[in-house]
């Protein structure tokens, strides 16, 4: 049985265009199955960083307020990129960290030319190098990170595995303690990845890890 003590938010995807439905209250049911309590964050979408940061910074300084002690986000693509700067991103008040974080198929980069419709968005179309280096997640970690727990497919062309990578190679390098998975097939956006062959198997992974972080 879960403690109160732990909440767990759930980031959908979309390109920080839209908020991807299967990537949200599917994926809080199955926390919810697993003991855990969970809430979808429907976070601002056609904005420019930080207003989804900030607004997610808000919405864990709430949960804490109600009684939260520890904070775990599970986030999908662009929901994913969130998830990783509300662990990552420096500035946060105590009552606003992250305590671990799961990316599926995350976008963490935005060095990087892939899904670019999202980067547009996010930063605009003449973002500096310094922007970008900045809400690059691989840049942001620190040896005082949280864990990550990281899946991807090596076949999604939407964003390519290449960005789990750099996350998963930023966090070896600062001993941040992290579980990676690449999956062989599947496209991008697989949400729980129910009936998609080996990639269904990252819930079971998953929840194992998570499991771990709360007891």
């Amino acid at each position: 049985m879960a403690t109160s003590s732990t909440h767990v938010i759930v980031l959908p995807g979309g390109g920080y265009a839209e908020h991807a439905s299967h990537e949200g209250e599917p994926v809080v049911r199955w926390l919810i199955e697993k003991g855990l309590s969970a809430t979808v964050f429907r976070y601002p979408l056609n904005v420019q960083h930080p207003v989804p940061l900030d607004a997610l910074r808000g919405q864990i300084r709430r949960l804490r307020a109600e009684g939260a002690q520890r904070i775990g986000i599970v986030g999908f693509s662009a929901g994913g990129h969130l998830a990783g700067l509300a662990a990552l991103a420096p500035g946060a008040a105590p009552a606003e960290t992250v305590q671990f974080a799961v990316l599926g198929y995350a976008i963490t980069s935005m060095e990087t030319e892939t899904y670019r419709p999202a980067r547009l968005i996010l930063l605009g179309e003449d973002a500096d190098p310094q922007l970008r280096r900045s809400t690059s997640l691989d840049a942001l970690v620190t040896p005082q990170s949280p864990p990550f727990f990281l899946w991807h497919t090596a076949e999604d062309t939407y964003v390519p595995p290449e960005h789990t990578y750099r996350l998963a190679n930023a966090l070896a390098a600062n001993d941040i303690p992290h579980e990676v998975h690449v999956f062989a097939h599947g496209p991008h956006s697989l949400g729980l990845a129910r009936g998609a062959g080996e990639a269904e198997s990252w819930t079971r992974f998953a929840s194992a890890w998570i499991h771990e972080q709360v007891w």
